[in-house]
């Protein structure tokens, strides 16, 4: 095994390589990017472009719908899911990829990631640093990867347990319905006033593009349309919560799905001599993927392959798909885990994670210890405490 992979631990499913074995699995990994990028022409730009009218589309006719039958609520609720779909897809679909630079080579200035800002309260100038520069460079590593847990949410042991942790399940909730302007207060690392390392009035310094981006937007949705629909003012209004909130919950799910189940690893900050191959390794071992048709995939923005996504940021996402069969592939024949499952199993174990993250590792060890005790007691009350022994297991403490 290579001295320079930075690991806290592998997964029991995952086999220890050699460093002849993570070089050529490196190797292999970079064939199938440079195969890929070959391919790479007019059908991704027409995908792209059609992606964009798509959102174009749906976000008119939906706020339409809006101001000129708001009061009829089948009309609202279809018109408000509608505007909800819209506001998906250019955020993960459109924005996202185009904000990684995926669609640089078109020399369109309107598809140029240095250009495009999305229809979302976080400004693009600070979600390329968290997010194209220290998430995807420092994907999953202890104190560089600000996205484990968002400076609020405890997601790993090594993570030093703090009494507001306790809050681990309600805090996640709150982000989720909120997440696009919890996810705009990252870069000011508001966790830093929270535990006595910042004053309030450094941490409000580093947020002058929130401001004037939440403005912008909260302008935008909650004055703008709902003003100009006259009497259709409160419907508007609504269906743009509504559609917002529709939006944060399947933008948090999708994004904490691929980021933190229960076989995503966490890794100590010690890259300093990491190869190419050992850093696709990483991005495997740190993320996980959702099965699903075309259309998951689609509102997903392909982060559903969260796996091809870390090792290929800047590829079109619309690729993706094909790529999953050769990288899963490519696992096999090196006996890597390749995390992958349905919606439910994936966010069955984020919650897993959430919930038990929340408790002191001593805590976790003693309870764990009490239900494996009254497990081997036997006899139905030994089986039921022996399944909660197995709801209780995660990583090792």
């Amino acid at each position: 095994m290579s001295t320079n992979f930075p690991e806290v631990r592998f997964t029991k499913k995952s086999r220890i390589l050699t460093p002849e074995e993570i070089a050529e699995f490196g190797r292999r990994i970079d064939a199938l990017r440079d195969a890929t990028r070959a391919k790479i022409g007019e059908a991704d730009s027409k995908y792209i472009y059609g992606v964009r009218n798509f959102v174009r589309l749906t976000e008119v006719a939906s706020r339409t719908a809006l101001m000129f039958g708001g009061w009829i609520p089948p009309v609202w609720l279809l018109a408000s899911v509608t505007l909800g779909v819209s506001k998906i897809v250019e955020n993960m679909e459109l924005g996202h990829n185009v904000m990684h630079g995926q669609y640089d080579w078109m020399n369109d200035p309107s598809m140029n990631g240095a250009n495009y800002d999305w229809d979302t309260v976080c400004s693009g100038e600070d979600w390329k640093h968290t997010h194209n520069f220290m998430h995807h460079t420092y994907t999953n590593v202890l104190g560089k990867d600000h996205d484990i847990g968002y400076g609020i949410l405890r997601m790993t042991e090594e993570q030093e347990w703090k009494p507001r942790n306790l809050a681990n399940l309600p805090s996640a909730f709150t982000l989720m319905v909120g997440f696009q302007w919890l996810l705009a207060l990252q870069n000011m690392h508001i966790e830093d006033f929270l535990d006595g390392k910042a004053s309030l009035k450094k941490v409000l310094s580093s947020g002058r593009s929130f401001a004037k981006k939440g403005a912008r937007q909260f302008g935008k949705d909650y004055v703008f349309f709902p003003v100009i629909a006259g009497p259709m003012f409160l419907p508007v209004l609504a269906g743009n919560v509504t559609a917002n909130i529709i939006r944060n919950i399947w933008t948090f799910s999708i994004i904490f799905c691929g980021h933190f189940t229960e076989d995503v690893e966490m890794f100590e900050d010690n890259l300093d001599k990491e190869t190419k191959a050992e850093w696709y390794l990483r991005q495997l071992k740190g993320s996980s993927n959702l099965t699903g048709g075309k259309i998951f995939h689609f509102l997903s923005g392909n982060l559903s392959h969260q796996i091809e996504h870390h090792m290929f940021p800047d590829m079109p996402a619309n690729r993706y798909q094909e790529m999953a069969t050769e990288v899963q592939a490519i696992c096999a024949e090196f006996g890597q885990h390749y995390n992958t499952g349905s919606f439910t199993k994936q966010m069955s174990g984020v919650v897993k994670r959430i919930a038990i993250h929340s408790l002191p590792n001593e805590t976790v060890r003693n309870i764990r210890a009490n239900l494996n005790q009254q497990a081997e007691k036997g006899g139905l009350t030994g089986k039921i405490f022996k399944r909660l022994a197995k709801a209780a297991e995660f990583a090792p403490l």
